[in-house]
């Protein structure tokens, strides 16, 4: 089953932060929104694409008993907490932070001249009241061409370790690629574009900003319509 997601039925959020504004696509009900139809997806309980004004700050708020991914798709993204500011992701890396027992965290943009697109996952963990932890991971576009690219996982050794059911891969497809994959029993994907012209998902269109919702089909088969980027993300399904 493969329940398409167009662009123009996420929800828009935006509004006034430190410095700044942001402006939202929010996947799953958060904040002021709430979807009973969307509150998760498996393991995968938040998916925010937000963008940042120039050198706009989201301010230190408190979280605990998350995993947390975050990707940068446009600008420079640094990350805060109590200990201070922490390290810079450009276009296409990945950060991992395990929020465990707590911790405060801000989402900055580090340039003063232009906007930062980030997007933000938030996992369900699959072990409680661990030791707070932030890691990235340098990601160059040539190593997501034309495959799907292990950036977080709770199984792949090339990746960065997260204590949840899941795993979360970029791509970089170029027109008339095609890349597959098979899903185990109680898989499901969370697939969504992040720019570009677009791809066939087992022959049903997707395109840009568009997000797809799948399980039940042993096997994806993704080809691009032209260059496309997206991010792809396994999750565990509990049987019905």
């Amino acid at each position: 089953m493969i329940l398409l997601r167009k662009a123009k039925e996420i929800y828009q959020s935006r509004g006034q932060i430190e410095n700044g504004t942001f402006e939202g696509r929010w996947h799953f009900s958060f904040g002021d929104y709430h979807d009973a139809r969307y509150l998760h997806f498996g393991s995968l309980r938040v998916f925010n694409d937000d963008t940042l004004s120039p050198a706009a700050i989201w301010p230190l708020h408190p979280h605990r008993e998350i995993e947390v991914v975050t990707y940068c798709a446009e600008g420079e993204f640094r990350h805060a907490d109590q200990r201070g500011k922490g390290q810079v992701l450009k276009k296409g890396w990945v950060q991992h932070t395990t929020v465990g027992k707590g911790m405060f965290h801000s989402e900055i943009n580090n340039l003063a001249d232009q906007p930062m697109r980030f997007i933000q996952m938030w996992f369900m963990p699959n072990q409680q009241n661990l030791e707070p932890s932030v890691e990235q991971k340098k990601v160059e576009k040539t190593e997501r061409i034309n495959r799907l690219l292990p950036l977080v996982s709770n199984e792949d050794q090339e990746s960065l370790k997260i204590f949840a059911d899941a795993k979360v891969y970029a791509s970089f497809l170029e027109k008339g690629k095609r890349v597959t994959y098979k899903l185990k029993e109680n898989q499901g994907v969370y697939l969504y574009i992040l720019e570009g012209k677009g791809l066939a998902i087992n022959n049903r269109i997707m395109h840009n900003l568009d997000a797809a919702m799948i399980k039940d089909e042993p096997e994806i088969v993704l080809e691009a319509r032209g260059d496309t980027e997206l991010l792809f993300i396994v999750v565990f399904l509990k049987p019905a």
